[in-house]
């Protein structure tokens, strides 16, 4: 049986504990609203691309892309998005999860021939990745592509793969990721990067505008290769802040259960410790009656 001084030292850890998880949940809540800032900051400029994407489109025209080029995959690249720290629940694992089901898609659709690269963004899921020495994965880490990367990284990233798949080294890009909605809901997403969909890329926006006649100079054509690497770029840069902002929310969660299982365990301690102080106040009282009747 433990001791008072034991009992005590125990519910001091426990409190402070539950004060470092409420200090984390407030940190994380706060990063949280700002990668939301963040994605309504992105969302006038995407929207406003898919707008011109979709009056290009309105007209019929047959256009020519390397960007748009469906081609025989025999091999793929996915990028994996996690977290570069811990502490987040099971947020990573159940990217893992996603990440492994899409591969056997891939293996599905394509043949189980069809080499794959993975590109893993956060050292937790490139870690566990890594871990699992699958024979169909070629992992590839690029310095300085992290969770936390800033824009400029992910232009630069975004247009490697580009470059990549324009050249022929990759015939497919596909992006796994956690699609952040509100604090309490995230959704594993797995989204075609290249070839770019003409569904992704137009959505309804022409369907709106089919009464409207326009004037294109330069041409049509032109104009949509020159929008389209914008579009990709604008994406991805989507794809990281939704990511972000999934992981501080997963970990706004875990921090909550943390803090109320911490009080839990404070509030049984306390009572175990004010018993034991009880049974030992008694214990001393009847000594002190028994001394007493002795005299």
């Amino acid at each position: 049986m433990a001791t008072l001084r034991e009992l005590k030292t125990r519910i001091g850890s426990v409190a402070s504990t539950e004060k470092i998880t409420g200090a984390m949940k407030m940190i994380s809540s706060a990063k949280v609203h700002q990668n939301e800032l963040a994605l309504r900051r992105l969302q006038p400029f995407k929207d406003k691309i898919k707008q011109i994407m979709g009056h290009i489109l309105a007209t019929d025209r047959n256009f020519v892309s390397p960007l748009i080029e469906t081609r025989e995959v025999k091999k793929a690249t996915m990028v994996v998005f996690g977290s570069d720290d811990g502490l987040c629940g099971a947020y990573n694992i159940n990217i893992l999860k996603g990440f492994l089901a899409a591969v056997d898609r891939l293996q599905e659709r394509y043949g189980s021939d069809v080499a794959i690269d993975v590109y893993a963004v956060g050292q937790k899921v490139d870690k566990a990745i890594r871990r699992m020495r699958d024979p169909r994965l070629n992992v590839i880490r690029v310095e300085g592509v992290d969770s936390k990367m800033e824009g400029a990284r992910v232009n630069e990233f975004t247009q490697g793969l580009r470059d990549s798949f324009i050249a022929g080294g990759t015939d497919l890009v596909e992006v796994v990721y956690m699609k952040f909605f509100s604090m309490s809901r995230q959704k594993l997403t797995v989204e075609q990067l290249f070839p770019v969909s003409q569904e992704a890329v137009a959505g309804d926006v022409a369907e709106k505008d089919d009464n409207q006649l326009y004037i294109f100079e330069p041409d049509p054509n032109r104009i949509f290769n020159e929008v389209l690497p914008m579009f990709v770029l604008s994406m991805m840069q989507e794809i990281t802040v939704e990511n972000r902002a999934s992981e501080q929310a997963a970990r706004v969660m875990a921090m909550q259960s943390a803090n109320d299982n911490a009080q839990k365990l404070l509030e049984e301690l306390q009572l175990e410790y004010n018993k034991l102080r009880q049974q030992s106040i008694t214990t001393e009282l009847l000594d002190i009656i028994g001394g007493q009747v002795e005299r």
